[in-house]
């Protein structure tokens, strides 16, 4: 087994983000005494509800269909350790990165990617849905906590990891609303910088974000097998067409012999982890030299360089395929999909039909459709299941 590369605590890098030269909040508050900007972030992130209902929120399989299945709660905790580990050999800034990975699914919907395909469908005609352009109205508007202003005001860096993908009609929104006339009246920062104006000018956010979303890659394609064993969905002699896992999976039972399958499974998938992780450095590393990256603008600039080999990368693309057609696409997930996308097909007519069932802030909303979208996407699996019951199968 390879060992990868010597363990090492980089000095923060002159690429890397400085919390001390952020480009600030949309609102102006005080620096904390005892925390720098990416530590509050991360801070606020934990206690927001919309976290917290993150535990309650489908990864693949439905929040009651087993107590021992990721949530998205778990798997952005998984999400978190990973860029950590990868964060501190490269020298990037890790409450930034540990920030985004916190908050990067806080705008997924109940039932997974299930419920947010049919809530995109429902708002086909009122401007679609994008579950990282809601994850970002969470922390911009959604969050209710504080009496200066609505959302967590987050610091840019951090709303721009969030928002990892977004059509060029919610980037120019953005720009926008950030950046457009009469902006300042209700953003004070007067940091004329928009979280949607790369996409716009097709520039990379930060490292941290970009390793942010590949390390969101990594960690649920791990864990995705891991459930699908634990569930009996997935044979895990059926993983010897991927080589990614099988490579380890027999230098396991060459090294330890006969085990079960649940401990083959687990140092298995922790040889693989371990491997990707390396691949992700390395790759990272070169990436970095070759493109003479200096500073962050150098960043913004160049191709994406947090990656894998060209080797990993492939050996990746066929777990993917592979976890599609033999989990993704089982009958019995396919079945649970369609249950759920009808759930919240369901709610959606409901509400648009009757919005009094709804709280009155949503009710008093001036775009109907907008909050009723809000309100379902903000739902856990079993409260949009209750709702179900109560306003569609009883009728």
């Amino acid at each position: 087994m390879s060992k990868g590369p010597k363990p090492a605590f980089a000095n923060p890098a002159l690429f890397a983000c400085d919390p001390q030269h952020s480009k600030g909040r949309r609102f102006d508050e005080p620096p904390a005494p005892t925390r720098n900007a990416f530590q509050r972030d991360r801070d606020r992130i934990v206690h927001s509800t919309s976290f917290r209902r993150l535990v309650y929120k489908t990864q693949v399989f439905l929040n009651h269909e087993g107590d021992l299945f990721r949530t998205r709660m778990t798997h952005s905790l998984e999400v978190a350790q990973l860029a950590r580990s990868i964060a501190r050999v490269l020298g990037l800034n890790e409450d930034l990165v540990e920030a985004i990975a916190l908050a990067h699914d806080v705008g997924h919907t109940p039932f997974g990617h299930a419920g947010q395909d049919a809530l995109n469908g429902c708002m086909e005609q009122h401007g679609g849905f994008e579950h990282n352009f809601q994850s970002l109205r969470v922390v911009d508007s959604l969050e209710s906590r504080y009496p200066q202003f609505e959302g967590l005001n987050l610091s840019f860096e951090t709303r721009e990891g969030i928002l990892k993908h977004c059509s060029l009609r919610n980037a120019q929104y953005l720009v926008d609303t950030e950046l457009g006339a009469g902006s300042q009246k209700a953003i004070q920062n007067s940091v004329l910088v928009s979280v949607g104006s790369r996409f716009l000018d097709r520039k990379q956010p930060s490292l941290e974000a970009q390793l942010c979303n590949l390390a969101d890659e990594v960690a649920y394609n791990a864990h995705d097998i891991d459930d699908g064993i634990r569930s009996g969905l997935i044979d895990i002699n059926k993983l010897s067409a991927v080589p990614l896992f099988d490579n380890f999976r027999l230098e396991v039972e060459r090294e330890f012999g006969s085990l079960s399958t649940r401990k083959i499974a687990y140092e298995t998938i922790r040889r693989m982890l371990s491997a990707q992780v390396y691949d992700i450095i390395d790759s990272t590393q070169v990436a970095i030299a070759e493109n003479k990256i200096e500073t962050l603008e150098d960043v913004r600039s160049a191709r994406p360089l947090v990656c894998f080999s060209v080797t990993m990368r492939d050996q990746s693309t066929q777990l993917k395929r592979f976890l599609f057609q033999n989990l993704y696409r089982h009958p019995q997930v396919v079945d649970t999909t369609n249950w759920a996308k009808g759930v919240v097909t369901d709610l959606f007519n409901a509400y648009t039909s009757n919005p009094k069932e709804m709280p009155t802030y949503y009710q008093s909303r001036t775009n109907l459709f907008r909050a009723v979208s809000d309100y379902i996407a903000g739902m856990t699996d079993r409260f949009a299941s209750a709702e179900h019951a109560r306003l569609c199968v009883q009728r």
